[in-house]
């Protein structure tokens, strides 16, 4: 970490021992600490301050953590701002959620410090790499008749607008990306989802149905093509 730029994580939680407990110890991995304890407020904390990764409870009072994730992630200076979610819920369905709708990571309460903070190490990590990847590619990609804006996060097909999810366009950007590339299920749920990742390679599966439905390739294929065994690739 520079040492003349000290990381600022904005930790979102109603719980004022829960915001006490990781702002003490975050201090003392020498990052910048801002509180809030509710989602209205979170988002303009956001637009005032510049903040490196958003530590995120899922249950708060007002908007909750799902519908700040999803105001976040329709800002476009946002699009990669790292999120960890952090609440007491544990079922799956809620974990899928959040990390459909763009959350980087989750983490349940009650949680390990230590497991907290490697987490936001190994967030901010993956983060800066997707930075540096993002230098010098195309921002729009034409397949056919299919088209991606990637830094607006548009597709089109046949001039007909997609409602994607956040996935479904990370998945179909990564696909495109690596255009006539043989992507292997575990490649694309490591840089889609992110390596720690709770589920199995089939959530790629039900991903590049949901996407071959609403991109109207689920019966010829025309765009992506699976490989039997190995995984899937754009033509």
């Amino acid at each position: 970490m520079s040492q003349n730029y000290k990381k600022t994580i904005l930790v979102v939680d109603d719980e004022e021992h829960i915001l006490e407990l990781i702002k003490f110890n975050l201090e003392r991995e020498s990052y910048n600490v801002l509180l809030c304890d509710n989602g209205e407020e979170s988002i303009y904390m956001l637009e005032n301050n510049t903040i490196d990764l958003v530590i995120l409870d899922l249950m708060l009072p007002g908007i909750d953590g799902i519908e700040v994730c999803k105001r976040i992630r329709k800002i476009d200076k946002f699009e990669n701002l790292p999120i960890i979610m952090l609440t007491a819920k544990g079922e799956e369905s809620d974990k899928i959620l959040g990390l459909e709708l763009g959350a980087d990571d989750y983490i349940t309460k009650p949680f390990s410090v230590k497991e907290l903070t490697a987490r936001i190490k190994a967030v901010l990590r993956r983060s800066k790499n997707k930075e540096i990847k993002k230098e010098n590619v195309k921002q729009i990609i034409t397949i056919k008749d299919l088209v991606i804006d990637t830094e607006k996060h548009l597709v089109t097909v046949n001039g007909r607008s997609l409602d994607l999810t956040y996935k479904e366009f990370k998945l179909l950007e990564i696909l495109s990306k690596n255009r006539g590339k043989v992507l292997s299920r575990n490649y694309l749920l490591d840089e889609v989802w992110g390596y720690n990742y709770f589920g199995e390679t089939r959530t790629v599966d039900v991903h590049i149905r949901h996407l071959r439905k609403k991109i109207g390739d689920d019966k010829s294929n025309e765009y992506i093509e699976t490989i039997r065994g190995v995984g899937y690739k754009i033509k």
